[in-house]
């Protein structure tokens, strides 16, 4: 009989022998599988700037990535990114939030409309939900409508046919306009349009408004998909705040953003059997790594810290050509970019720090 209920634990289980002196390059039992993914199986991914790391680590690996949205023929390699193309399954940018995520399956499901989302900046026009994506903006508003169009319904063909969706959490705090309650990725007057506190609302969502947003999102995805079923996999982004508009310091505030979001990837992964979650954010902030994950700015995620995550990964789901089949020829050799190179318009707010 035990002395105790914690004498017959393993190792993992304690600090001493699960962290300080365990390999953070090898960290025994810090994620098993809770489904497969199986080769054929259609991927869709999207989320914080985090998780472009996990698109092309996946893609290199074999597995099949889908790509509603590949770069024109001819476009440079270098300028995909710049236009938003090879970075995430679709060309939607960064989905920082899980409210953005709900509203842009809505807008895939005619539920729903953004209002106020034509935002200017030196007289050209851009889709404030992806600023980024046009990076000298549109000739007039009448483009972004279009172009717009287009997008949602390729999206809507990604939701319809994906059978696993990677999905990234890396905010809390968002900007609403009021009037409507469209959230958009980045502030108005960041990287184009102009604030006014008239018109736009500062919201940091909670535990519960989360876990709401992305249940919400999942009923309007089975509706799309007529219920056929998919799986879910999360993780949180490693990445920082940029800057916080809370009120709180910078650092309080991105703890505060990261434990809500821990918390509802881990409610949703512990009460529905569909949802795994890969602990990339626990991985790359190990205290064993000594701030080694990080860039001189202490956000921007190092390459070889993302390979090392997505290498706990791919010992639970082993690369596809592993398994003797032969690897999935992505849609573009997103695998020769730059890994240093992760597009991510929240950067743009530190251009105004004093």
């Amino acid at each position: 009989m035990s002395t105790n209920p914690y004498e017959a634990l393993p190792a993992s289980a304690f600090w001493k022998t699960g962290v300080t002196q365990e390999n953070p390059c090898l960290i025994d039992g810090i994620y098993k599988k809770k489904f497969d993914i199986l080769p054929a199986d259609k991927i869709a991914t999207a989320g914080s700037c985090f998780a472009q790391h996990i698109t092309r680590q996946l893609k290199q690996n074999g597995y099949n990535i889908m790509d509603v949205e590949p770069p024109p023929p001819g476009l440079p390699l270098s300028l995909h990114q710049n236009y938003g193309f090879s970075m995430y399954s679709a060309r939607y940018g960064n989905i920082y939030t899980v409210r953005q995520l709900l509203q842009l399956t809505q807008e895939c499901a005619h539920e729903w409309s953004p209002k106020n989302y034509i935002w200017t900046k030196n007289g050209r026009y851009y889709d404030a939900l992806r600023p980024a994506v046009e990076p000298s903006g549109c000739d007039a508003p009448e483009v972004v409508k279009k172009l717009r169009k287009c997008h949602i319904e390729k999206v809507q063909e990604l939701l319809m046919s994906l059978d696993v969706f990677i999905f990234t959490l890396g905010l809390t705090e968002m900007w609403v306009h009021r009037r409507s309650g469209t959230v958009f990725p980045t502030a108005p007057g960041v990287f184009c349009g102009e604030y006014d506190g008239a018109i736009y609302r500062f919201e940091n969502a909670s535990f519960k408004s989360i876990l709401s947003d992305f249940n919400k999102f999942q009923d309007t995805l089975r509706k799309l998909r007529n219920n056929r079923p998919f799986k879910i996999l999360l993780t949180v982004s490693p990445v920082p705040l940029t800057a916080t508009a809370s009120g709180h310091h910078v650092l309080v505030a991105t703890m505060h953003s990261k434990a809500v979001l821990l918390s509802v990837a881990s409610q949703l992964s512990n009460k529905q059997s569909h949802i795994d979650y890969f602990p990339s954010y626990e991985i790359v902030t190990n205290p064993r790594l000594h701030s080694t994950s990080f860039s001189d700015n202490l956000r921007s995620v190092r390459p070889h810290a993302a390979e090392n995550a997505m290498q706990h990964f791919f010992r639970e789901h082993l690369p596809v050509d592993t398994l003797g089949l032969a690897p999935h020829e992505p849609s573009n050799a997103v695998g020769s970019i730059d890994l240093e190179a992760v597009q991510c318009q929240e950067e743009f707010i530190e251009l105004f720090a004093q």
